[in-house]
């Protein structure tokens, strides 16, 4: 009888099979994609029809926005497509039973999710900084004259850019969270989405000075700090805002992690 070796369930070895999924999902391909191709071609739009001496019909201030603040206008778009991505990558595996392979061959369980977060992170990190470069790069082309003109060297430029990838890596892990959380893709996307716009408007529901004193920390708030100027009103600071969506990306996290040791697949 051959005796076919059994291979320890090492940290790296995890973390090459949650990387071979990503390879393999053609679902989470395309929204990996949308979310590179949301930051150039948005920006770029933007940056053509720009015009910051033109004053609103509605008697409202003119577009005040420097070349990164267009160059990022397509950051909703590309929060939903990576949100979809994280929990396509999760909560997919329970739709169609893969995650009872997956915790078969990992008994501990816990290195599945942390290898997720890492590799799911980590792609949209690497992808989300180079398609913001991009955004900016192209869309100062774009620009017309009269607009005021930064480049990559200028004080500022290279933390908003790289603020916007890490913004989008966080959003991923906490879609991937859900996903373990929710063991639903529709539902996972669906929570996050109400974190990120429905949120907001509800707290701007309560009373007194209460709006502007919750508002900053939350999830769409202290992401939009991480890429915005030094000088924007209402928000925290950058690395504040940063520390911020890391503590939400750690309880969704945290939670994901408690469900899915005490709770079958």
């Amino acid at each position: 009888m051959t005796v076919v070796p059994v291979r320890d369930v090492t940290a790296r070895r995890v973390l090459r099979a949650e990387w071979s999924k990503l390879g393999t999902l053609r679902s989470g391909r395309i929204a990996l994609a949308a979310a590179a191709a949301a930051l150039p071609a948005i920006g770029v739009i933007d940056a053509a029809g720009f015009d910051p001496a033109a004053v609103p019909e509605d008697g409202t201030v003119p577009d005040s926005r420097d070349a990164v603040a267009v160059a990022l206008t397509g950051m909703p778009f590309a929060v939903l497509a990576v949100a979809v991505l994280g929990a396509l990558g999760s909560a997919g595996e329970y739709g169609t039973g893969l995650i009872r392979a997956t915790l078969t061959a990992v008994p501990r369980r816990l290195p599945v999710l942390w290898s997720k977060c890492a590799v799911y992170g980590g792609a949209v990190l690497a992808v989300a900084v180079l398609a913001a470069v991009a955004s900016f790069l192209l869309g100062g082309l774009a620009l017309p004259p009269e607009a005021d003109a930064l480049s990559l060297a200028d004080p500022g430029v290279p933390r908003r850019l790289a603020g916007a990838g890490a913004h989008l890596a966080l959003v991923a892990v906490i879609a991937v969270a859900l996903g373990m959380l929710v063991r639903n893709s529709a539902g996972a996307i669906a929570v996050l989405v109400a974190a990120l716009l429905v949120l907001p408007e509800l707290v701007g529901l309560l009373p007194g000075g209460l709006p502007d004193a919750v508002r900053p920390y939350l999830p769409s708030s202290a992401g939009a700090a991480m890429t915005a100027a030094p000088s924007a009103p209402d928000l925290l600071g950058p690395w504040a805002g940063a520390a911020v969506l890391a503590c939400w990306t750690a309880a969704a996290v945290a939670g994901a992690a408690v469900r899915l040791v005490r709770t079958d697949a």
